[in-house]
């Protein structure tokens, strides 16, 4: 009885210190303290180190539920008070790094890569810790440090020559929106206003979509314009090499369409003194491609047919951890353990997928569902339907087709729809 007690007792004290822990101004100032990481290693042993600390002016991310995460990503970064033990933020994230964990090279060579992550400055001394998961779900890499905000060696950013930016779009609660920036890769002095352009027309492609035409004045939106030596992008399947503001290139992990940058802390420090905390990154080419990390970033080619779709489809990866629909024979990737449910919202194994969409299904609706005839029934009829995240076999999605699945699908499904709101509703209200 007495160890229930005191269980109990333990329970209750941590909930009350987490629910202190809501007030964002007892605990942080309105700075940003920039985290820069190195995940490095292989398949078999992951490392992370810590690469230095920045503070940046004003904080653009949540204010409250500080310590809540609406997707859990594949990897955490939290934030304790060093003194109680208290959690006063925590944020999710997927990175290129366990991306590549999954590939064959993974299994004989060791790499290193950048990551960039963003808290509220602290008033006091806390413990940041990361930590980074599998497929399965289980912790493989895990890291705790103490940062105290007096630190000296903290360097101060974003104060002076700060990237030229324009804002596209203003929020209705500067304080309760969602900051969004794009960014100019491959786009040199003199094509500035091409890429103001650009960044019109993606604008424009994404709020087409439902929800996010709905909730359109919670977003504050600013295109950013560093300039590149060179116009274009690298394409090294063709042995062309760009010097650009980014660095970007096509044949991320050997794959054409993948088109990814590696210079995280060069694209964050262009950032600097700008209100952002997610990241477009429109790229100055016509080659198809494009990618999407969530609560990192995501890029899209500008100038080829299918901008519109994927620049849509790229911003559903980054924003709302929507996970592909699409896959093929050729390039089965897997990805996803058929005894393991996705943390994606529009994905299942059916291993627990009451948690997903189940609400959505109509009655007598067969699990799986076999397609239909009826091209109506694309977006519109929810079932599970086999073949998604990479895997032909084993994973499932909701409809027949989606703006996650095919660039010639016009919308998101009822799934990734009910998914956006729920993480926009957790941004601003």
């Amino acid at each position: 009885m007495f160890k229930q007690s005191v269980t109990l007792f333990c329970i209750i004290l941590a909930s009350l210190l987490d629910a202190s822990a809501q007030d964002f101004g007892s605990h942080f100032t309105d700075k940003t303290l920039r985290i820069d990481y190195h995940f490095s290693g292989d398949a078999h042993q992951q490392v992370i180190a810590l690469d230095k600390l920045s503070c940046l002016p004003g904080w653009h991310g949540k204010r409250r539920r500080l310590s809540e995460v609406p997707v859990q990503g594949n990897g955490q970064i939290t934030v304790r008070d060093h003194a109680s033990g208290a959690v006063l933020y925590r944020n999710s994230f997927s990175t290129l790094f366990q991306e590549w964990l999954s590939y064959d090279e993974a299994r004989t060579h060791r790499r290193s890569f950048e990551n960039v992550f963003l808290v509220p400055m602290p008033q006091k001394i806390v413990d940041v810790t990361i930590e980074l998961r599998n497929n399965r779900h289980e912790v493989i890499a895990q890291m705790t440090h103490v940062v105290d905000p007096s630190d000296i060696l903290i360097r101060h950013i974003g104060t002076h020559h700060v990237t030229p930016h324009k804002t596209i779009q203003r929020a209705n609660d500067a304080e309760h929106c969602i900051h969004i920036a794009y960014i100019a890769e491959g786009y040199t002095e003199s094509e500035m206003d091409d890429f103001l352009n650009d960044v019109h027309t993606a604008n424009a492609a994404i709020f087409a979509h439902e929800p996010f035409k709905s909730s359109r004045d919670c977003f504050n939106i600013v295109a950013v314009m560093p300039a590149s030596r060179e116009s274009g992008t690298s394409e090294p399947s063709k042995g062309i090499w760009k010097s650009t503001a980014l660095g970007s290139h096509f044949d991320t992990f050997y794959s054409s369409r993948y088109l990814t940058t590696l210079n995280l802390k060069t694209m964050h420090d262009h950032l600097a003194g700008i209100p952002y905390e997610h990241i477009i990154v429109l790229v100055n080419t016509s080659q198809y491609g494009g990618g999407g990390i969530l609560n990192s970033y995501n890029l899209s080619m500008t100038k080829h047919p299918s901008f519109k779709p994927v620049v849509a489809h790229e911003f559903g990866h980054s924003f709302a951890g929507l996970a592909d629909e699409y896959a093929y024979e050729h390039e089965s990737i897997p990805m996803y353990p058929n005894d393991v449910e996705p943390w994606e919202p529009n994905i299942t194994t059916l291993v627990n997928f009451k948690s997903k969409w189940e609400d959505l299904i109509r009655k007598k609706t067969p699990i799986p569902t076999p397609p239909s005839k009826n091209p109506k029934d694309e977006t519109t009829r929810v079932g599970v339907f086999e073949g998604a995240g990479y895997s032909t076999k084993g994973v499932y999605r909701p409809t027949q087709d989606c703006r996650m699945r095919s660039n010639n699908n016009p919308e998101f499904c009822p799934v990734c729809k009910r998914a956006i709101t729920r993480l926009i509703d957790f941004y601003t209200k």
